[in-house]
Formats: C-alpha cells, sequence, structure tokens
C-alpha cells in the first residue's frame, strides 16, 4: 500500500492544526459499504484479491491556545502481529521515533508526545484508540500521552465496559482501562465545548455514543467526523458501513449534520480515506456529495 503523507497542515481561522496519519488498515469492502452493492462502492475504492479495501487513520492535532489537542491516536502498539495482518495494519514508526507512526508525525508536526495536554476520544474501538495506552519495555501498559488529560464520552466508556457477541471484538480493554488507573481520564456526559472553539458534537449511529469534534476560529469551522463518515465514498446518505451498530440512526445522524456543514460551508476530515484528508459536503441537487474544493 503506498505511503500516505505523515503530516498535513492548515489553518482555520487563527488556529493552526495537523491531520496526522496513525498508520495505514485494509478491511473487508463489504463490511465497509454494508448494504451498498460491490459493483458501486468499488468504483469509489477498488478492493484487493482479499476483498480489503485501504484506509488511513487519519488524526487531528490542534494547536490551541490553552492546549495542544489530539483527537484519537490510531492502533496504537500493543497487537500482535496476526492481528495487524487480519486488518492490514502498518503503523511501525519512521526515521525510529516513538513507538508508532502517529508518534513519529507528532514529531514531524514540530512536537513529542510530551507536549500534548488534551485527548479527545471519538469513541473507544481499537484503531480509534489504540493509541491512548502503549506497552512499555518491561510488559506494562501506561498512558502515551503523560501530560494529557484523556476525554471520553460517558456512554461510549459504559458501552464499552458491557459488549456483547457484535461489539466485543472492537473493545479492548488496555486501550482504555490504564487511562482511569493512572487518573488522568475525564469522562464527559453530554455534548459541550471543552476550550474556547473545541466542541464535542454528539453523532450516533457507529455507536450511540460515538461523538465528532467542531473547531471553530473565525468564521471558519472543521468538523472531525471520527466514524460517521470514514471516507469521502461515505457521504451520500445511504452510504453507510456494516459496523454500525444503529445504521438507521447514522442516516438521521449524517441528514442533521449533512444538512449544517452544507449550509455553513464546514471543512471536515475524513479519518480512514486513503486519499482525501478534507473537503467539504455539500448539496448536489439530489442530496449531498464531497467536494475537495
Amino acid at each position: 500500500m503506498a505511503l500516505l503523507p505523515l503530516v498535513e497542515s492548515r489553518t482555520v481561522g487563527s488556529v493552526r492544526v495537523h491531520a496526522l496519519q496513525a498508520g495505514l488498515q485494509k478491511l473487508d469492502g463489504g463490511a465497509m459499504f454494508g448494504v451498498v452493492p460491490k459493483s458501486l462502492w468499488e468504483r469509489k475504492i477498488p478492493a484487493d484479491e482479499r476483498n480489503r479495501i485501504p484506509l488511513g487513520m487519519r488524526c487531528l492535532l490542534v494547536e490551541h491556545p490553552d492546549a495542544l489537542v489530539l483527537i484519537d491516536t490510531g492502533a496504537g502498539n500493543k497487537e500482535n502481529d496476526k492481528f495487524h495482518s487480519i486488518y492490514g495494519i502498518e503503523n511501525a514508526p519512521v526515521g525510529d521515533v516513538g513507538p508508532t507512526q502517529l508518534e513519529s508525525a507528532i514529531a514531524e508536526a514540530g512536537f513529542s508526545a510530551a507536549d500534548v495536554t488534551m485527548v479527545i476520544s471519538s469513541h473507544l474501538h481499537f484503531d480509534h484508540a489504540g493509541g491512548n495506552t502503549q506497552r512499555m519495555d518491561d510488559g506494562s501498559v501506561m498512558p502515551s500521552f503523560p501530560n494529557a488529560r484523556y476525554v471520553v464520552r460517558q456512554g461510549e466508556w459504559d458501552w464499552a465496559h458491557h459488549t456483547n457477541e457484535r461489539t466485543a471484538a472492537s473493545y479492548f480493554p488496555h486501550n482504555f482501562d490504564p487511562l482511569h488507573d493512572a487518573g488522568c481520564l475525564d469522562l464527559v456526559p453530554d455534548d459541550r465545548e471543552l476550550l474556547a472553539g473545541i466542541e464535542l458534537r454528539h453523532t450516533p449511529g457507529h455507536t450511540p455514543h460515538h461523538q465528532g469534534v467542531l473547531i471553530t476560529s473565525g468564521s471558519e469551522r472543521l468538523f472531525y467526523l471520527a466514524d460517521l463518515a470514514p471516507t469521502a465514498a461515505h457521504v451520500p446518505l445511504p452510504w453507510i458501513m456494516g459496523y454500525d451498530v444503529e445504521p438507521l440512526v447514522t442516516l438521521e445522524t449524517k441528514r442533521r449534520l449533512w444538512n449544517e456543514a452544507a449550509s455553513d460551508a464546514w471543512s471536515v476530515i475524513f479519518e480512514h480515506d486513503a486519499t482525501n484528508a478534507w473537503g467539504k459536503i455539500v448539496h448536489d441537487g439530489k442530496g449531498f456529495a464531497f467536494s475537495n474544493s
């Protein structure tokens, strides 16, 4: 799989943000597109011989005046080679900087893990929260960002601790329980502005308590979509992942948010798109579409 840029930077108003590529993965195309026929989705993202499509794991680093904020953390360094093979994960560090590619990307942006003072989890699936913690040389698991407070939605925390046969494969306690043990976890029950211009937005469907992050500076807005629309191909309303536990809720969440995003010309960032980091959601006469302008 071709390497994606480690860091893609821009400004939102007066705030500097960096899209960090925390690694690559490959997941089954049918699972990624749910009821959408392969004859349609493969035109957007071709599959390999195992029916897997290439995906990124894109996190966002925000240089806020009051904190260095990291949104999502990729897959981390705690899983074995078999796991990496199944999910096509490639996230080795670049240039021996850090335990994973995420730390390499942070370094390329001009910072270190110790500089991060807030980590926000969109949800606690292994490819979004695995980098919250890291396995140390002695086998122990510790927070990856020693000076950060970690923000997790209370409902997502509870959901992750009451899994069933459908959800258990996505949640690994070593990605989040050590945060509680270390006393650096902040559980929030609802939408709120964490810092001036950084706002949590409940975006249910993928999980019941999934959340996105809206960054506002001046007249500009950037929304971190996480798994509400993992790639630009998922912008049309009915293009919803098979992984979503409440797909009809996802549909209505997208409809509500897309109307706001299109009307107010938000920029959005796609966490899993292997090609497009940024874009806009626009009305196309029949519904909604992706625009890279």
